[in-house]
């Protein structure tokens, strides 16, 4: 089984995605409502993946990315942003700061589904 972080503060898009990615037998998820909430989470699980907004109160989704890729504990974990942010520089910030993949909402569900599968081989 492989675990999930959601790091989301619209309880509306992260119960969708969290729909999304249960719905693989091989995924379960953990929730964070916050950048904060998710460091607190970090230690507390074995992660296999973290879906993370860019604009949440407190630590955005840009501060998280930079101190998970700065803890060698969690350096090689998979990061991927779903975002309104749409312009390219802000993809391109997120992709150098370490994401694997980003997401523009509204986004498919096709479109995380698939992203799913090439991570996990599934």
């Amino acid at each position: 089984m492989k675990t999930v972080l959601i790091v989301e503060d619209s309880a509306t898009t992260r119960s969708m995605i969290r729909a999304i990615i249960e719905d693989f037998d091989e995924l379960e998820t953990v929730e964070a409502t916050s950048g904060f909430e998710a460091l607190k989470q970090l230690p507390a699980h074995e992660l296999d993946l973290v879906v993370t907004d860019i604009n949440m109160p407190d630590i955005n989704g840009l501060e998280l990315i930079n101190f998970i890729r700065k803890d060698e504990r969690y350096v090689n974990i998979p990061i991927i942003i779903i975002s309104t942010e749409r312009s390219e520089e802000d993809k391109k910030r997120g992709v150098a700061l370490g994401a694997n993949a980003y997401i523009t909402k509204p986004f498919k569900p096709n479109d995380l589904r698939e992203l799913l599968k090439e991570l996990f081989d599934l």
